[in-house]
């Protein structure tokens, strides 16, 4: 009896390791709860908390490039909520670039995300003379900005000149941007901004389509993540075949036409 006593003692001994080992490995089931979770989270990042964009014009040079790739942050811009107390918000200030919804529509139908600086708050009084922006009566010296090299009055004398007839001016603003001039100023009403971008000449902005709503704002870009070199128009063309030639293009020129040195760019 002892015998077969110490007999179970032993295999139930030797069993024991094989347990644990087995016990420490990750099921499939298991395995996929995993993944399942990390792009859960991953998702719920770059739709709450960040987004990617790509910048598809000049408007922002040399600030932001064509074709650079940028990381939004969404959050910090965004409006104040309770249930996240430990989460930082703030107001926008001038000076910050950001990412928003184009206050007027396109003519088919579509939304646009633009990016932008902010130039004026709620209450700034803002003026152009040749160029230069009179914040509140104060010239301001914007290093960043690149200048025109051919003059053009009514985007260089804001709002002093009327818009054009025939110009990129929307008639909506056109007929709203009298009411917003007091003593040869702008004024930005509450809950809206003034925005601009960096290459004055080839901007359509505040001084184009009107101001920018609080609540159109997206967020700001934090840093490009990646940059490749690509045609100002490439963002028109929309057929398939042109989207297929220029993933084909990428792929044959990832190495040679990347901007290596723009990669984690910050932007500001």
């Amino acid at each position: 009896m002892e015998q077969m006593l110490d007999q179970k003692a032993g295999e139930k001994a030797a069993a024991k390791p094989e347990k644990t080992r087995h016990g420490s490995e990750e099921t499939p089931l298991e395995a996929f709860a995993s993944i399942c979770g990390v792009l859960v989270l991953g998702l719920f990042a770059l739709t709450f908390i960040f987004q990617n964009f790509a910048i598809p014009s000049s408007s922002m040079e040399k600030t932001l490039l064509v074709g650079d790739h940028v990381l939004v942050d969404r959050i910090t811009l965004a409006p104040p909520t309770h249930w996240a107390p430990f989460v930082h918000y703030r107001n926008v200030q001038r000076g910050d670039i950001i990412v928003f919804f184009k206050p007027t529509v396109e003519p088919n139908g579509e939304h646009l995300y633009l990016v932008k600086r902010v130039v004026g708050r709620p209450g700034d009084h803002i003026h152009l003379v040749n160029g230069t922006v009179y914040l509140n009566g104060v010239a301001q010296n914007e290093p960043q900005v690149q200048v025109a090299t051919e003059p053009y009055e009514y985007r260089d004398d804001f709002p002093a000149v009327p818009p054009p007839a025939l110009s990129d001016v929307t008639a909506e603003w056109a007929l709203d941007l009298p009411n917003h001039i007091q003593n040869g100023d702008l004024v930005v009403p509450p809950g809206y901004y003034f925005v601009m971008g960096d290459n004055r000449p080839n901007s359509l902005d505040s001084r184009y389509w009107g101001f920018v709503p609080r609540q159109n704002i997206v967020g700001r870009p934090l840093f490009v993540y990646w940059s490749f070199v690509t045609p100002e128009n490439q963002y028109e063309r929309t057929g398939l075949a042109d989207h297929a030639g220029f993933i084909g293009h990428i792929i044959l020129h990832f190495f040679d036409q990347t901007r290596w040195r723009r990669t984690f760019h910050l932007v500001k």
